[in-house]
């Protein structure tokens, strides 16, 4: 494999890699959105008791921050090591200046930015499952103080 293919294979595996988990931040995104209705839904109801209430109001700012986390996963980041290599830095290029960039072989810089790009979009989304997951813990104890409150 020459070097222009292994660049190019890069260039192509970080730029798939953070579609990926672009991809896997909305279905989490939706996820906690689902969730959160159906917390809200089902804390709202008069029979669930007011400690069972407060333990599981830490749960919903546990899933309201994983949201967060999660939208600035997908949210738009210009980093100024971005706006060296690509698109940012082509948007502000006249024609003549575009081509004469595009004649130049970048793609090695392009790699290092977008794979920067990637373990960012990768924390945070690691970050955001681990909130999600974590919330379990919280709705688990307030299931149970619901459940022996029946009782």
């Amino acid at each position: 494999m020459s070097d222009f293919d292994a660049l190019s294979a890069a260039h192509s595996e970080v730029k798939a890699e953070i579609a990926r988990t672009d991809t896997k931040a909305s279905l989490l995104l939706a996820f906690d959105g689902v969730a959160l209705a159906g917390l809200w839904t089902v804390g709202g109801q008069p029979w669930v008791p007011l400690p069972a209430r407060l333990t599981g109001s830490v749960a919903v700012l546990m899933l309201l921050a994983s949201v967060t986390l999660l939208l600035l996963v997908v949210r738009p980041r210009i980093s100024p090591t971005a706006a060296q290599a690509g698109f940012p830095r082509w948007a502000k290029l006249s024609a003549g200046e575009l081509t004469a960039e595009l004649a130049t072989d970048r793609t090695a810089s392009h790699v290092v930015a977008l794979s920067g790009i990637a373990m960012a979009k990768m924390r945070g989304l690691q970050r955001a499952v681990n909130l999600t997951l974590a919330t379990s813990g919280p709705l688990a104890v307030a299931a149970l103080l619901a459940a022996g409150d029946a009782l």
